[in-house]
């Protein structure tokens, strides 16, 4: 029995590099002040890593200015903030079909206030056809909010082909990155990303807590602040400063995050992405070879999504045909050790565009300490189980 295979990167990843703790160590131990606030030296320390967290994501993504990074403690925070931020009564939006609840349960709330919504439809596999959007535009469509890859089956979406497609009909575009960022190239710039939204405890390879969003400023004034209060700045007025970051962030910010994610940040500069990105896709690769092959061997099992690693990240989905998926994911933890998530992955309209709603699957997530061995041992144990 080996222990401790964790195919379950797509919710968080781990384990994390060794400076990321560090980092957060030693600003617990050795600094300790907030931002803002304090004229003294350690207080000017860690106003410059922060400082420094922000250009790391500025440069990462293309951004305009790094005094329009702005950070929250999730993608979910992130994207309500632009979603309730932006959006008024009368105003229609685009999503795809394979959205995460972090962007339809705020637009299903937001829909008692006259603000409605259109799914883009995908196709099986998760992909979509950009011309599918041009009918769904309305007079009254102001934003195209969108993830760039499934966290249920991986499959890649045409964000470059949708920025380009809200350029020409003057939409905005909301990019949700959570399962991309720090694996996939994500330029701005070329790709025409209004509001960008990231997490930084998956790819990124920082610690929970901790994550932002970034926009082009013609972006600032059109959103309204989700929260308000103190920022350390201008501290004589009862208004909300009109100035970025302190426009969007008040109260004590998750620092121990932001040096955490700062050294992810540093880690994945030093990598490079198109290293992870190649690792993990290998990986991909060689676990859709086994499940196939055990799919055409057993009839027990169904992948689900795309059958390659063209247009997809490192998350793949199955479904089982003659037992509880909850039974297998469990057996393969208890049994082996293998770590995986299993059923609706707060993604209902994915699972319903893939056929797999109300069931759900059995993902296996990839990162950049899995090795080919671990593969190999998962899919013999899953072969295992199912054929016993």
């Amino acid at each position: 029995m080996k222990t401790n295979i964790y195919f379950d990167n797509a919710c968080t990843s781990y384990p994390k590099p060794t400076s990321v703790p560090e980092a957060m160590a030693n600003y617990i131990t050795s600094l300790g002040s907030n931002i803002n606030r304090g004229c003294y030296d350690v207080a000017y320390k860690t106003e410059e890593l922060v400082f420094e967290t922000r250009e790391l994501l500025k440069d990462l993504f293309n951004g305009e200015d790094s005094r329009n990074v702005v950070f929250t403690k999730n993608v979910t925070e992130s994207l309500n903030f632009i979603i309730k931020g932006l959006l008024k009564p009368g105003d229609h939006v685009l999503v795809s079909s394979m959205e995460h609840n972090a962007v339809m349960r705020p637009l299903v709330q937001l829909s008692e206030n006259n603000i409605t919504f259109d799914r883009i439809p995908c196709h099986e596999d998760g992909s979509m056809d950009t011309s599918a959007i041009i009918p769904l535009i309305r007079p009254n469509t102001k934003a195209i909010i969108m993830l760039h890859a499934s966290n249920v089956c991986g499959t890649l979406l045409p964000i470059k082909d949708v920025g380009q497609l809200c350029s020409k009909y003057k939409l905005l575009f909301i990019l949700d990155c959570a399962q991309t960022a720090g694996v996939f190239d994500i330029d701005m710039v070329d790709m025409n990303i209004d509001a960008l939204c990231f997490t930084g405890h998956k790819s990124l390879m920082g610690p929970q807590g901790i994550g932002g969003f970034i926009l082009k400023s013609h972006m600032i004034n059109k959103l309204n602040p989700l929260i308000s209060g103190g920022t350390g700045s201008i501290s004589h007025t009862e208004f909300i400063p009109e100035f970025m970051p302190d426009r969007f962030e008040a109260g004590t910010p998750n620092i121990p995050g932001i040096l955490g994610l700062n050294a992810s940040l540093k880690w994945i500069r030093d990598k490079g992405i198109s290293n992870i990105k190649e690792h993990e896709l290998s990986l991909t690769g060689h676990m859709l070879e086994e499940l196939i092959q055990l799919e055409s061997s057993t009839d027990k099992i169904k992948l689900i999504g795309r059958r390659n690693i063209e247009s997809r990240v490192g998350v793949i989905s199955i479904t089982t045909t003659d037992d509880e998926l909850s039974n297998i994911a469990y057996e393969l933890e208890q049994e082996y050790g293998i770590l995986t998530r299993v059923g609706l992955h707060c993604a209902p309209s994915a699972h319903k565009t893939l056929n797999t709603f109300p069931t759900g699957t059995i993902r296996f997530s990839f990162g950049p300490d899995n090795t080919h061995d671990e593969v190999d041992f998962v899919a013999k144990s899953l072969k295992t189980l199912l054929t016993r």
